[in-house]
């Protein structure tokens, strides 16, 4: 039984959508758009020990190309586009789905793999 008082740490998915440590869930994870900070300003958690790399990308290459060319096949069939409107369209969403999910996604690794004690080569 939970003792009272005390509350459950955040879930990994909340932590990631905010941006947060996970250890702490106080500090910012990011220093800049994408970069990881050298670590957590108030727990001190080392976020280099994380190895997060570009596993990742790959997911949201497929999620968002399949959305997307979905999307844009339903458009040229329903209504037909000159092609520019598809350019005006799909470039600015692809790029800010992109960026944005791979923000999340990216402290989502990061946040498992703390919680998980998840790391390579150890025992």
């Amino acid at each position: 039984m939970a003792e009272t008082g005390q509350a459950s740490p955040p879930s990994a998915l909340v932590l990631a959508i905010k941006g947060r440590c996970p250890r702490c869930g106080s500090a910012p994870l990011f220093d800049g758009l994408l970069r990881f900070r050298a670590g957590c300003s108030h727990c001190g958690l080392d976020f280099s020990a994380f190895n997060v790399g570009d596993g990742a990308v790959p997911f949201l290459i497929l999620v968002i190309g399949a959305f997307t060319t979905g999307l844009a096949l339903w458009l040229e069939l329903s209504q037909s586009p000159p092609w520019w409107v598809h350019v005006l369209l799909w470039l600015p969403l692809v790029t800010g789905l992109t960026i944005g999910l791979l923000r999340v996604a990216k402290a989502l690794l990061l946040a498992l793999e703390y919680r998980h004690k998840a790391g390579e080569g150890q025992q």
